[in-house]
């Protein structure tokens, strides 16, 4: 991505001067009488709009929540526009928001490419951005804030190799069900795994991209490589809400016990199932944290301070062995489960 100019955001447009006469008289307020902690927004408060690439996904209905809890404490408005995975619902949605009055955006698009188309669309509308966890191939914005996708599935690749080589499975494959590789992310995932396999002797045993994300998607997919490769002693499926197809194509294909599954990201049913050993473990983002910080770097920058360009969160490569030590962040953080904690 190129270098944005940093603009003062009191020079573009005079809704700065609407949002400080807020935040001084919401201070004047407090000073005289207590608020409830999370108050809600007013009419006259300043708007956000949140461009995220499908809701129907559970990472992004956390990290939404996230962002609508942070908005909520600073005294925002804000907009949540699902594009169900389709590239034209988000252009659309990009285009309505941009112009309903809306000093701020924050962006989770389908995939690199259309988030510089949005890029482009808000810089011409003079509004800023915040890129949260998929990147954009090129464009202007305020902060970058993503998981460090390369680090946490080398992590999580280390994991897998330490159980393999307790169950004396080194001679295995190991199958991956990506997310899109046209994504930054999903390349970075895809590369940080293969360095932990590559450094430890692991073959691969193919690859098999997500399109539509769905469950029949995701279990022919996986009986696919299971059938193609019957040395395959683990399959990693670079997501985590259609874990049960993975599992249930495993079952189906004889493969119970044999064959090992582990993920990227978390559902709430992890909590039993890695300490059960029906999972190996998963690489865990903290969408929950990434909302809540995405607001708060969009909230500095338009009050005129300086803020990171890229922030990049650590990802918990969390297996039986560690879960119960990560439980409080894992529930907070990766599952918004204590939102007020």
């Amino acid at each position: 991505m190129k270098s944005a100019t940093t603009h003062s955001w009191i020079r573009r447009t005079p809704l700065i001067g609407l949002l400080c006469i807020l935040m001084t008289l919401a201070t004047a307020a407090r000073a005289q009488e207590p608020a409830p902690a999370h108050a809600s927004p007013t009419a006259a408060a300043p708007k956000l709009a949140y461009l995220v690439s499908d809701l129907r996904i559970p990472f992004w209905r956390i990290m939404a929540r996230g962002i609508e809890h942070s908005a909520k404490a600073l005294g925002y408005q804000v907009t949540v526009m699902s594009a169900e995975n389709d590239a034209r619902n988000e252009l659309q949605h990009a285009v309505t928001a941009l112009k309903s009055d809306i000093v701020g955006l924050i962006a989770s698009p389908t995939n690199s490419a259309a988030g510089a188309t949005i890029l482009k669309m808000a810089a011409k509308a003079g509004v800023p951005v915040i890129i949260a966890d998929i990147g954009a191939d090129d464009g202007h914005y305020v902060s970058y804030i993503s998981s460090d996708n390369r680090q946490g599935a080398y992590e999580i690749g280390l994991v897998l190799v330490e159980r393999l080589r307790e169950l004396n499975w080194m001679d295995g494959s190991v199958g991956i069900i990506a997310i899109p590789q046209k994504r930054e992310n999903g390349q970075a995932r895809t590369r940080g795994f293969m360095k932990a396999l590559s450094e430890n002797g692991v073959r691969g045993a193919g690859l098999r991209q997500q399109v539509d994300f769905s469950r029949d998607e995701t279990y022919k997919h996986a009986r696919a490589l299971i059938a193609e490769h019957p040395e395959m002693r683990a399959l990693w499926l670079q997501g985590s809400d259609r874990y049960q197809a993975a599992l249930d194509a495993i079952d189906d294909s004889g493969k119970t016990g044999q064959i090992l599954l582990l993920t990227f990201d978390a559902e709430p049913e992890f909590l039993q199932l890695i300490p059960q050993g029906a999972l190996v473990g998963a690489a865990m983002q903290q969408p929950f944290l990434m909302g809540e910080k995405a607001v708060s770097t969009l909230h500095r920058h338009l009050l005129g301070q300086r803020v990171p360009r890229e922030i990049q969160l650590p990802i918990l490569a969390i297996s039986a062995n560690n879960i119960a030590e990560k439980l409080p962040i894992i529930r907070r953080n990766v599952l918004g489960l204590n939102e007020g904690g």
